[in-house]
């Protein structure tokens, strides 16, 4: 069953969920296939579909990895000063309110009941040119973001971290990936939500993102 949403109301209500997940309900592998299905159907350089993705139900697992992510969450969330924005600019009024999120998630990884780790075929060398960056990741990206999508369409929330990949190396060997060939691409929590009432988040003015012809 799917929630009653526009496309354009799905694209915009799909939000980084954090303290509204569901910690206690489980997750059925019958829908997250359903939502890999339609992640498939996103584009792929040359047709590749280099994509997998490694979700993880084992308690003992799931710790390890909370674990690896709060080892780089930690320092990074203690360090980070508040980022000055004007007088006025939601993004500042909408700082700590994210802050208290992130850390909520922080503390309660563990517990959700998957994990996703979405990767892609290929390890990219040092040095490797920012368009073949581009080229890689632009087709594992797209794949994972309809995935969010389809999740959020059936009731389901995420929130895409990166933080456990400076141990990406102990991740691999903990789940088996081929460290070598594979690369991960994040670390995403996977819960039903509580309530999906979810609205569009302020955003800056179009006028200020957007380009016409020249910067």
């Amino acid at each position: 069953m799917t929630l009653d949403l526009t496309p354009d109301e799905l694209l915009t209500t799909t939000r980084a969920v954090r303290k509204r997940l569901d910690l206690e309900r489980p997750v059925e592998r019958s829908v997250i296939e359903e939502c890999v299905r339609i992640a498939m159907q996103a584009p792929t350089g040359s047709n590749a579909q280099g994509w997998h993705f490694v979700f993880v139900e084992d308690p003992a697992k799931k710790k390890a990895l909370a674990d690896l992510y709060g080892q780089n969450f930690d320092p990074y969330f203690g360090s980070a000063a508040p980022t000055q924005y004007p007088e006025g600019d939601t993004r500042g009024e909408r700082q700590e309110f994210v802050r208290g999120s992130a850390m909520y998630l922080r503390q309660h990884f563990h517990e959700v009941p998957v994990m996703m780790i979405p990767c892609i075929t290929g390890r990219l060398p040092d040095g490797t040119p920012a368009w073949i960056h581009a080229s890689v990741w632009g087709s594992l990206l797209p794949a994972v973001w309809s995935f969010m999508l389809a999740a959020r369409a059936r009731g389901l929330g995420t929130a895409w971290t990166t933080l456990h990949l400076p141990n990406e190396r102990e991740a691999a060997d903990l789940l088996g990936i081929p460290y070598d060939k594979v690369m991960q691409g994040g670390l995403i929590p996977i819960a039903y939500t509580k309530g999906t009432d979810f609205k569009p988040a302020p955003r800056l003015p179009v006028d200020q993102i957007v380009h016409w012809n020249e910067w």
